[in-house]
């Protein structure tokens, strides 16, 4: 019910204290009448009641008439121009008034598809409502979290009335498969209907609405049918080099969740650091970290905005922060010198360590991923003349060990990610694993398993297999494509920080090395991509130089990963809009 609904009352007589309010009652009136709190971005219309006395009062009897049968705001549709009013200087308006055919809402990224139609839009008003079906009871946080941004009431429940927003969660039509993530937005007689087949469709709607109330003040009028072009689509970052605190990765899921990305990578174990506690391990923990309950509110916090946080502990290179607790584990070669970050995986030891973890944080991360690293083993990056198996004897003669008589160091590393695969299956068997494609070899004994995801992200390290031939295996791709979605701090080894116009303009989840796509017939094993953020020389920016940087070039990648279609708006458009957004 509205706090702003009076109801019918008797004038009192005088001198009759039952019927003369009383002290406490007024102020209870006065309290219920205050306004609720509003964003500094939403200008809500005044009332059309409001309106109509003022003109009354001024006696202009004719202007009040048209007035009250024109709309009491200026949104026309969405479109900001002005309504065709020629006729009103010789007769009076219709009542039905005209309105321009709407243009479709401005937002990051950009809706797939919008139907215009004549009419007003939306703006929110003082008794605005979010108001979930009843039988959508699912929909609570999203109605609550959309009427705490707009300074509005919510309720579970209820017949929608003008200025009121509606969210339902309705099954596809008869025959057809429900499309994840999709959602239709209705603008139609001042209200907005957003519904969707499952919570995060009609999540990405609300941010539909939220964008083009802050962008251009109005929900244009018309039908917003929208889906994602990927299923996955996020940010990684990289906390094992550089600690980023608990609030600064919370700021970043809400910016997320705005731009419709529903991954955050984590990885945060490397040579450099250990950020998270840990109760098996506590001897590899760094002394700056994240604590577990830390960890468990941002993993809450992403649950509720559609987030899934995919934990990375990388191996079995980039293991330094466990070496130093446990010097024994380390690498060497023929001549006994050691090498960094990487472990002797013939050593069982080193595998029980990395499986203690795994076991550890499973529920802790209690998404649908895991990923398992695989990249840049140091043992398989040998130059000429010299091999693996020459360099490294010892692992050498533990593959055939393993393996057989042919097997060699390539098979004994991709045993090392199938291994630790099992153990994530054996904590949860639907968990998807994930590795680096350098961590895929071509032939040999051991196959890496079918099931595990391929994110692809070198095209600048010499030796690494197409990604064409990962996809004529099967094997589906996700794009971390490091000639354009690699922020790198201190720009080391040739990167240099990426740019959203470069993202914008050149780059699809096609191109997955260097600047040229693969084939489109792939498109359907790209299962979409993630911008990432590593840490090589932390001290090179501060957490907020950082939020900056990206700023652009994740709306960008967010843009190409909803819809990967030459975008409707030049840069300048697009960076114009994301300003006004943030």
């Amino acid at each position: 019910m509205s706090r702003f609904r009076m109801s019918r009352a008797r004038t009192p007589r005088s001198g009759d204290p039952k019927r003369s309010p009383s002290p406490s009652f007024r102020a209870r009136a006065a309290q219920a009448r205050a306004p609720r709190p509003r964003p500094a971005w939403l200008h809500r219309p005044r009332g059309r009641r409001a309106l109509v006395l003022k003109v009354a009062l001024a006696g202009a009897v004719v202007l009040a008439l048209i007035i009250a049968v024109w709309p009491d705001d200026d949104t026309h549709g969405g479109h900001g121009g002005p309504a065709d009013n020629k006729a009103a200087s010789s007769a009076l308006p219709s009542p039905s008034p005209i309105y321009p055919i709407s243009s479709s809402p401005r937002t990051i990224p950009s809706v797939r598809e919008h139907r215009p139609a004549r009419g007003p839009g939306y703006r929110p008003v003082d008794s605005t409502r979010v108001i979930v079906d009843a039988g959508s009871g699912s929909l609570a946080d999203e109605g609550k979290l959309l009427a705490q941004e707009l300074g509005a009431d919510y309720a579970l429940g209820g017949q929608p009335r003008e200025g009121d927003i509606q969210l339902a969660l309705t099954p596809p039509p008869t025959g057809e498969k429900a499309v994840p993530e999709s959602y239709t937005l209705t603008t139609r007689d001042r209200r907005v209907r957003i519904s969707g087949s499952d919570d995060a469709g009609v999540f990405y709607g609300t941010r539909t609405l939220k964008q083009a109330l802050k962008g251009g003040g109005v929900m244009p009028e018309g039908v917003v049918e929208d889906r994602p072009d990927k299923p996955q689509r996020g940010l990684n970052l990289d906390i094992a080099r550089k600690p980023y605190t608990e609030a600064w990765i919370e700021d970043q899921l809400r910016q997320m969740a705005d731009l419709k990305l529903n991954q955050l990578g984590l990885h945060f174990s490397d040579d450099q650091g250990f950020r998270v506690e840990s109760a098996s391990h506590p001897e590899i923990v760094s002394r700056d970290h994240l604590s577990k309950r830390d960890v468990q509110r941002i993993v809450a916090l992403a649950t509720k905005l559609h987030i899934t946080v995919i934990p990375e502990i990388d191996s079995p290179g980039h293991l330094g922060a466990v070496i130093a607790a446990h010097p024994d584990l380390q690498l060497r070669d023929k001549d006994g010198k050691a090498v960094q970050g990487t472990v002797d995986i013939a050593n069982p030891e080193s595998g029980r360590i990395v499986d203690d973890l795994l076991r550890e944080y499973a529920d802790l991360f209690p998404g649908a991923y895991w990923h398992l690293g695989g990249d840049e083993y140091q043992a398989l990056v040998v130059k000429a003349p010299a091999t693996p198996e020459t360099t490294y004897p010892a692992l050498a003669t533990a593959a055939r060990a393993a393996y057989g008589p042919k097997a060699d160091i390539e098979d004994l590393a991709t045993g090392w990610l199938n291994d630790r695969a099992a153990v994530i299956r054996s904590v949860n068997a639907g968990r998807t694993v994930k590795a680096w494609n350098d961590g895929f070899f071509a032939g040999g004994k051991v196959a890496a398993d079918q099931g595990r995801e391929v994110e692809y992200w070198t095209g600048k390290e010499g030796g690494q297999r197409p990604p064409e031939d990962l996809l004529a295996e099967g094997r589906a791709l996700v794009n971390l494509n490091d000639e354009y979605l690699y922020y790198v701090l201190g720009e080391p080894n040739d990167f240099k920080y990426p740019t959203g116009k470069r993202i914008y303009e050149e780059w699809t989840p096609l191109v997955l090395r260097g600047t040229k796509p693969v084939d489109g017939k792939y498109a359907g094993q790209i299962l979409g991509g993630r911008f990432a953020v590593w840490s090589d020389v932390p001290g090179a920016a501060t957490e907020e130089q950082v939020a900056r940087g990206i700023r652009l070039p994740l709306r960008a990648t967010a843009q190409k990963l909803w819809d990967a279609r030459n975008p409707a708006m030049d840069w300048e458009e697009f960076k114009s809009l994301a300003d006004r957004l943030s």
